[in-house]
């Protein structure tokens, strides 16, 4: 047997057997409360059952899966892309509850392992690795959305702090964070891209205000964040002062990394419950159903091939912003779809309790064709991708400013 067929064999070998203990971990762990909650939580449904996900995301901690991609050397288990996607792919097929701390295990701890400082790492890692330290995102502002290089939060040291004031929007699971990772303009008079600092800032304190902003899902997990001289060290900065632009798009490119295949399982899911409501409705032979039926699936499968190509290059790029916009725009395809088979029932709001939420809550088929208005908008909109695509990918020149 030659070196290679060898390797090939052993790789398979251990992947298997990490398979087999990630599905015997969860299927002795997912049970009692946990289990009642059948996969619940994620997006446009993550107040439900909150306070059992925390306890869940201790529970997982204790056992050592989170962060399993992470190096050994900064308490992960070092494990390879494939065994990752294994991870996620038996998770979501177990129905374990949905994460509560996505922020800070896939997002902010990937760019303190790729930037920050040890002290940083060593205050921060391990409250994410043991579930007891939960963060939020402070980038999008009223006037900086998609373009975030027009913020206009200001961050100015003073002695040893550094003091904020401003405003940010959008700012997911703010008010149960005890952290939240901010861009702030760190250097007067700079603008655009320049002049920019990742900050890392304790929601903690009186001068840090959210106020929750209610969504047509019925669900209040978006907030607006408001810093009135708001405090923080001044050695909580992640790289230079005024380099935080590459900082934020480096994370920016961990979030469309291996947590995009956990996603795209979940994804799997929700397009078994169209076909489901497909066959339900009686038109699941209908070709013109058919067809949208399988262009959503031929979608699937290109955005999972797609991820895997990317995962395999390295530091992840501005090619990441082609998988934004594959999953982005088929999860709201996805949703129109279910909303269109299933008709006029699909569109009114029918008395359907719901034994995890309140009694007016809205299907759970609804909350998906409503939610996933925003897959094209939030991580930067479809017409953001497009120009990043167009001008950072394939080089093709920028678009013409108005004057």
């Amino acid at each position: 047997m030659s070196t290679a067929v060898h390797d090939v064999v052993l790789s398979e070998l251990d992947d298997e057997h990490f398979r087999a203990q990630a599905q015997q971990w969860l299927a002795t762990h997912v049970v009692g409360e946990y289990a009642t909650l059948k996969g619940r939580g994620g997006p446009g449904d993550e107040e439900i059952g909150f306070d059992i996900r925390v306890a869940w995301e201790q529970e997982l901690g204790r056992a050592g899966w989170i962060g399993i991609g992470w190096p050994e050397a900064h308490g992960g288990r070092g494990t390879s892309v494939a065994q990752q996607i294994i991870w996620a792919e038996e998770y979501t097929r177990a129905e374990a509850p949905a994460r509560v701390n996505h922020m800070g295990e896939h997002l902010l701890a990937p760019t303190l392992i790729e930037y920050g400082t040890q002290a940083q790492r060593d205050r921060f890692l391990p409250g994410i690795l043991d579930g007891t330290e939960r963060w939020c995102q402070g980038y999008s502002e009223p006037d900086a959305g998609s373009d975030l290089a027009n913020v206009k939060t200001r961050a100015d040291a003073d002695g040893g702090e550094w003091v904020l004031n401003g405003q940010k929007v959008w700012t997911s699971l703010a008010h149960v964070s005890h952290w939240c990772f901010v861009v702030a303009r760190t250097e007067p008079g700079s603008v655009r891209h320049k002049g920019l600092s990742f900050l890392l800032v304790p929601m903690d304190q009186p001068a840090v205000e959210t106020r929750i902003i209610r969504q047509i899902t019925g669900g209040g997990e978006f907030n607006e964040t408001f810093f009135t001289d708001a405090r923080t060290p001044l050695d909580m900065i992640v790289g230079e002062p005024g380099n935080g632009w590459g900082v934020a798009m480096g994370l920016l490119g961990f979030e469309r990394g291996i947590s995009t295949l956990a996603q795209q399982v979940g994804f799997e899911r929700e397009l078994a419950a169209t076909v489901e409501i497909a066959r339900e409705q009686g038109v699941i032979h209908d070709p013109i159903v058919r067809q949208r039926l399988m262009r959503a699936h031929t979608g699937l499968q290109l955005m999972r091939w797609n991820a895997l190509r990317s995962m395999g290059s390295g530091m992840p790029g501005p090619e990441a912003s082609i998988g934004k916009l594959l999953w982005g725009t088929w999860h709201r395809d996805l949703g129109e779809l279910m909303i269109d088979l299933q008709g006029v029932s699909g569109l009114a709001h029918v008395h359907d309790p719901d034994p995890l939420g309140p009694d007016d809550e809205l299907t759970l088929a609804q909350k998906l064709f409503l939610f996933t208005r925003s897959d094209t908008i939030y991580g930067g909109s479809n017409e953001i991708q497009r120009n990043v695509i167009g001008e950072r990918v394939l080089g093709l020149p920028k678009e013409p400013q108005p004057k």
